[in-house]
């Protein structure tokens, strides 16, 4: 059964001047500038200059048009627009924002990828038709990094289903030996062991070290990438040097050989350009913004005008009307998109001048033992934002100083206390770890153990387990995995 019935609820939504604010205060520099140029191209009632250089025009809002107008037979722009007809830019109010959208990139020319090299490579080779669709199966199957992750059993199964061929593991054995023989070296394995191996397999395996290192890998391979080398010497009967000459070959070799072949320019790189430059000198820090490249923006003085001439016309046809609101739409919109930059100008320059205020110490030289305890809930409770504000300022922002260019993020970091009961950064500890580590004997690296050992020592009372997480942080291996002979 239906039932009609009304309901009141309170709901929050963003109104599209909101959703615009926070847009653009997420985006970097580089971004910002392209924005601002988009918004130029679609919007003609925004012109660059600032708004001084602008020819005076009589006011146009919608007060001074009221105003004006009952001064001539009480005559107002809301004639034109009746209460049925509500302009589109007022209907406009899209509570989702698609941060995740990506930029659409132009596209430009390249050369072959790596799996149509390895076809072509293929088309050379001596096979019989079921051979060269098994063998563009397989090769589809290859990913970026040049391994067959997937089981030849699930391959022959797949072939059947999709493309109706009925083939076995040994034909497609076979089928992926040639494979194999293509180049780079190591392309078409299913595991690292093999991969290493068909790349020795390619070279003079009559020098001694290249010899050892094959037979490493073949079978004692588990031993070597945990790095018992004691157990490798004694079971081969070899001397150090040699084991050491033998791990040197296999370091030359590629782990991801299909990584040899990638597009560079598959992935573009984006220049780090700075959002905020800081200068230092005896009296003291001057913080400003870069907007070299960003113009002034103003409102165009003819679409004022002709906002104005329309106002003060007195046909009531619908093509006017059509004018009217298309006029005003263009002019709302450049307003609420210069007063957008504006907010994202003073909201960038209130936050970071927080963050400066509150690690004053550390950019005088740019110890990184200077650096406190900082979270975004700090810079919040500064700055009287919201912490999820902060958050978009840090993000995907960077500083240039007198020591270098860094991004916000790194100033933020949780606190430990010491002994003496002072709190400290965490960068800090990381940073004595790094120290630690980098000064060890490669040959007895220190353990999680130790480190936490001497880091108490120098008074900062940590636990294990935090040391095991900042070293991973750190992307250091454990002490096992960082052994050199």
């Amino acid at each position: 059964m239906l039932k009609q019935k009304l309901q009141q609820k309170l709901l929050q939504k963003l109104s599209p001047q909101q959703i615009q604010m926070i847009k653009l205060l997420e985006v970097p520099t580089l971004q910002i500038e392209q924005r601002i140029k988009k918004e130029l191209e679609e919007n003609p009632a925004l012109e660059e200059g600032s708004e001084d250089e602008a020819p005076p025009v009589e006011e146009n809002d919608d007060d001074q048009f009221e105003e004006d107008d009952r001064n001539e037979d009480e005559f107002t722009l809301d004639d034109y627009i009746e209460e049925d007809e509500i302009p589109d830019y007022r209907l406009q109010s899209n509570n989702y924002s698609k941060d995740e959208d990506k930029k659409a990139e132009i596209p430009f020319s390249a050369g072959s990828t790596f799996h149509e090299n390895l076809e072509s490579q293929l088309g050379l080779r001596e096979l019989d038709d079921k051979q060269k669709i098994l063998g563009e199966y397989i090769i589809g199957n290859i990913d970026e990094d040049g391994y067959l992750r997937r089981e030849l059993s699930s391959i022959v199964d797949d072939l059947a289903f999709l493309q109706n061929v009925t083939t076995t593991e040994e034909e497609l054995e076979e089928v992926l030996n040639v494979i194999q023989d293509l180049e780079p070296a190591g392309v078409g394995a299913r595991t690292l062991r093999e991969c290493l191996m068909l790349q020795l397999e390619k070279k003079d395996l009559s020098h001694p070290s290249l010899k050892l290192a094959y037979t490493i890998i073949d079978h004692h391979f588990e031993e070597f990438s945990k790095r018992h080398y004691d157990k490798i010497v004694t079971r081969l009967g070899i001397t150090e040097n040699e084991l050491k000459s033998a791990i040197d070959e296999v370091l030359r070799l590629n782990p991801k050989p299909g990584g040899v072949y990638n597009d560079p320019f598959s992935k573009i790189a984006q220049p780090i350009i700075p959002d905020f430059i800081l200068e230092h000198s005896e009296d003291g820090f001057d913080l400003h913004l870069n907007s070299r490249n960003l113009p002034e923006l103003r409102l165009s003085s003819a679409y004022s005008e002709m906002l104005q001439a329309y106002s003060k016309d007195k046909s009531n046809k619908k093509e006017m009307k059509d004018a009217v609101l298309f006029v005003k739409q263009k002019i709302d919109s450049a307003k609420w998109f210069i007063d957008a930059i504006k907010q994202r100008q003073n909201t960038l320059l209130l936050t970071m001048n927080a963050i400066l205020e509150y690690q004053n110490e550390y950019f005088v030289n740019g110890d990184e033992t200077r650096l406190k305890p900082m979270i975004l809930k700090d810079v919040a409770e500064m700055t009287g934002l919201d912490i999820s504000t902060v958050s978009r300022v840090a993000n995907s922002k960077y500083i240039q100083t007198h020591f270098g260019i860094f991004p916000l993020k790194y100033f933020f970091s949780e606190g430990l206390q010491t002994d003496s009961g002072e709190e400290v950064s965490t960068r800090e500890i990381k940073s004595i770890l790094q120290d630690c580590i980098d000064n060890e004997e490669k040959r007895r690296p220190l353990t999680d153990e130790r480190l936490t050992e001497i880091l108490q020592e120098k008074g900062y009372q940590i636990a294990r387990r935090t040391v095991a997480k900042y070293r991973e942080q750190l992307n250091i291996p454990v002490a096992r995995l960082r052994r050199e002979i």
